[in-house]
């Protein structure tokens, strides 16, 4: 990966978003559609995981291509990114656990373990794992290898939570809104560092998007509400959608100058 800056007249931007109220709500919606869209894909059109995860895997190749050609944070390339890399690391867990019999807590050990050197490598590399300082390709890289990581993580340890100790779906989103609450309060009300605080909720908004996502969409008798993965991912797409023209009118662009004000 290189090391080369994206600049526009003499200045490098950050290529992701600042992290605002907007930015988890979209997050929310976008894990939630992940999860809703990799089984209507896979399961309601027939296609089957192999089959939905190549196709998937060539969008988001496509989405990743289109970010990487932006020299600047542009909303709407950003977050079709991260709803493409949503359902292929949904899609990655499900392959281990369905296809290659992969037990959940083999899968949870062995994404926190990736994700773990992951953040080391890039640690070693730039010096910060800061997500206010990535406008260069290198750090870039980084960022959307470890995204792709806390979403199969997520999706391990929250089907393993709600399927192999069968907590349900409901008792699980809980479980995981109760963790996130303990971060935040970490963080603003005993100094939490900042990207260990951003880091450890973008893991768990996986699970707790994909709970809430299992339970409009699951049929009855499963836990669910049976309102159906294509009902269910179209109101989620419309709802990012949504979000997404609100972040592009009220954009405001963040330069390397201000950017290393947070190290980890």
């Amino acid at each position: 990966m290189s090391s080369l800056s994206y600049a526009v007249d003499g200045n490098a931007f950050n290529r992701v978003p600042r992290v605002t109220g907007d930015f988890w709500l979209i997050k929310l919606l976008a894990v939630t559609m992940g999860e809703t869209a990799a089984d209507y894909l896979a399961v309601n059109m027939g296609l089957g995981l192999v089959a939905t995860s190549a196709i998937m895997t060539a969008v988001l190749i496509g989405a990743l291509t289109l970010q990487f050609l932006q020299r600047r944070y542009v909303p709407w390339a950003y977050w079709t990114a991260v709803v493409m890399i949503s359902v292929v690391g949904t899609l990655l867990t499900d392959n281990l656990t369905d296809n290659l019999g992969v037990p959940l807590q083999v899968s949870t050990i062995g994404f926190t373990i990736a994700l773990a050197l992951t953040f080391f490598i890039w640690w070693k590399k730039e010096g910060t794992l800061s997500i206010h300082s990535i406008f260069t390709a290198r750090r870039e890289g980084f960022y959307w290898l470890a995204i792709l990581f806390t979403f199969a993580l997520g999706t391990a340890v929250g089907d393993l939570i709600a399927e192999v100790f069968g907590l349900g779906y409901v008792m699980t989103g809980l479980i995981f809104l109760g963790i996130i609450a303990v971060i935040a309060i970490g963080h603003f009300n005993f100094g939490m560092n900042a990207i260990l605080a951003f880091w450890l909720a973008y893991i768990f908004t996986r699970p707790l998007g994909a709970s809430f996502g299992d339970l409009l969409s699951q049929p009855l008798e499963y836990g669910g509400l049976g309102f159906g993965t294509i009902y269910t991912s179209a109101l989620f797409l419309g709802a990012i959608i949504l979000t997404v023209m609100y972040m592009t009118a009220t954009y405001e662009p963040e330069t390397a100058s201000d950017a290393e004000q947070d190290r980890f």
